[in-house]
């Protein structure tokens, strides 16, 4: 039998230790890697305290953990500390992460766009969101501003996600889904996200309902909001196997059915992120 993938998660912030705030990220994050067959051995309240934070999270990679998530910490204010507490708890630098720069300023410019700030762009407390472990890998968060990293050091995989649960869940549901089918399920994967045109998700339900069952090979996850709250919904595809040219054939054909079928009910789509095709 397998062993299963031993993970730990870190709930940061004085707002949850203080009463102000309940977590439901732990029950949300222990349920979904649970039911992907992780084990989540520990989950952990801290305070906005950076060498309490790096301490603790040393002490899970000496317990085994091998995937160590953390839940807070992650916005432009200078008590947002998680990212420097995993820095030092790995021994690295804080280095400014031209990629996760663009995440950021393009998150801003859309708020710009819309309305919702009166400010787009990036300001230097915008920017500090920039700052990753050296090493660190930056994924696109789709609901906020502040991009995940990910990071490799020595056994264990840091996973440092935003502390709101609508943005944990949406980058969890899309972005970090590629890592989450390797690590838990085994093999390669490849993700592609699409973007439709269309604020009301039980509009989709009809081609959603037809065209999951017709690819039982690709993971279809639709990131739902509020009907009306946006104008667009995400929609990610990850299929996970040993032939990359395989996963990405599986994904067109059920990208094909997907597009076509939202077409036929007048939704727009366009192409926003993917993973893995350009390694073919």
């Amino acid at each position: 039998m397998k062993e299963s993938v031993t993970v730990e998660i870190f709930i940061i912030g004085n707002e949850i230790l203080n009463g102000e705030i309940q977590d439901t990220n732990t029950y949300w994050l222990s349920k979904e890697i649970t039911a992907m067959g992780g084990h989540v051995s520990r989950g952990t309240v801290l305070r906005d305290d950076l060498d309490c934070i790096a301490t603790e999270l040393r002490a899970a990679m000496d317990r085994g953990a091998r995937v160590i998530f953390t839940s807070g910490g992650l916005g432009p204010t200078a008590d947002d500390l998680t990212l420097a507490a995993v820095a030092k708890c790995v021994r690295k630098e804080l280095r400014l992460d031209t990629k996760a720069q663009q995440m950021i300023k393009e998150s801003y410019d859309a708020l710009f766009d819309k309305g919702i700030l009166a400010q787009g762009g990036l300001t230097p407390a915008r920017e500090k969101m920039a700052w990753l472990p050296q090493d660190s890998i930056p994924l696109y968060n789709s609901v906020g501003t502040a991009p995940c990293s990910l990071l490799h050091a020595e056994q264990a995989v840091f996973i440092s996600l935003p502390g709101i649960p609508k943005e944990l869940k949406g980058i969890f549901n899309s972005s970090l889904q590629p890592f989450l089918q390797e690590t838990f399920r085994g093999g390669i994967s490849v993700m592609h996200t699409i973007t439709v045109c269309c604020n009301d998700e039980s509009l989709l339900e009809p081609v959603l309902t037809r065209v999951v069952p017709a690819h039982p090979d690709v993971y279809i996850k639709s990131l739902a909001t509020m009907p009306g709250e946006t104008p667009e919904l995400d929609i990610t595809l990850t299929a996970v196997g040993s032939d990359r040219a395989s996963l990405v054939s599986l994904i067109g054909l059920a990208l094909q059915d997907l597009t076509k079928g939202f077409s036929d009910l007048g939704f727009v789509c366009r192409n926003k992120y993917t993973k893995g095709f350009d390694q073919l």
